[in-house]
């Protein structure tokens, strides 16, 4: 069972160089890795190619920007059964890709498979939805961040499976680019599986330590990803209204206030506010 793994960068060299040494040493090998090269400047010819003799690497150049176009133009390069979407500043457990077609092997109606988020050097949960248990799951409850879900072409709407243009970095609403397209399959019927025992490594960039500025970012393609489905009178999405537009941010800045953590206080305003600045300009 091959298995494709479309990776768009921009601006990082010594992530990807690190994210390309942990291909090597995956224990399978049927797996191919298709670079979508977006930096201007050549600048990662010279970390790629020292890899070619011992990876199935494509390395594509193109002359866009966007996180979510890259990774549907990487779709339609792809030979794999498998479809992943790492991002260039992650990197894989050596056992990643035999666990997952092992894992797509044993569930033989299993759509998507979901691997955990983990901090490097550490057992920690980073970014994403994560838990302890593994545990099949539906639109109510998304598992995983965009770099931690594996497609089976075989077993998803073909139809379904792309990208929105407008979400991702690079694009109109920078985030939820990955949440979209698993709402949009598990609604589709799409079967969903997530398991903590495989890891995929990636800083943790969900905290309030880090600032607001991202948190406001990435958190307007939340807000839009819901306007658009609500637009579709999806009733379904009324859940994450509710959930994402007022209880979670609310009860978090609630939390903060009661902590007298202002730096906390302030990261979940921005969350909130820029859920809302999504949701009310998705559309115009």
């Amino acid at each position: 069972m091959k298995v494709s793994l479309v990776l768009a960068t921009l601006g990082r060299e010594q992530e990807l160089a690190d994210f390309l040494k942990s291909l090597i040493n995956q224990t399978y090998k049927d797996f191919e890795l298709i670079i979508i090269d977006q930096n201007k400047d050549g600048k990662i010819d010279a970390i790629v190619e020292p890899f070619k003799s011992c990876l199935d690497v494509m390395h594509v150049k193109v002359d866009f920007t966007g996180n979510a176009r890259a990774r549907d133009y990487g779709i339609g390069l792809a030979h794999g059964r498998i479809i992943a979407f790492p991002d260039d500043d992650c990197a894989y457990d050596r056992n990643v890709l035999k666990k997952v077609v092992a894992e797509f092997k044993r569930r033989p109606n299993l759509s998507i498979l979901v691997a955990g988020s983990y901090e490097f050097s550490s057992s920690r949960f980073s970014m994403g939805v994560n838990s302890d248990s593994a545990q099949y799951f539906s639109r109510f409850k998304m598992m995983g961040v965009e770099f931690t879900h594996f497609f089976d072409q075989k077993k998803i709407d073909g139809k379904q499976f792309y990208l929105d243009h407008d979400f991702g970095i690079g694009s109109k609403y920078s985030g939820a680019e990955g949440f979209e397209l698993l709402y949009r399959l598990l609604r589709a019927g799409s079967t969903a599986f997530y398991t903590p025992e495989i890891k995929i490594y990636h800083p943790d960039k969900d905290h309030y330590k880090l600032g607001t500025g991202r948190m406001l970012m990435y958190s307007t393609g939340i807000g839009a990803y819901i306007r658009k489905f609500a637009n579709q009178q999806d009733a379904f999405i009324l859940y994450y209204i509710i959930r994402k537009m007022f209880v979670a941010p609310i009860l978090k800045m609630m939390l903060a206030l009661v902590l007298l953590n202002p730096k906390k206080l302030a990261y979940s305003f921005y969350n909130f506010v820029g859920i809302w600045r999504g949701f009310l300009a998705y559309g115009k």
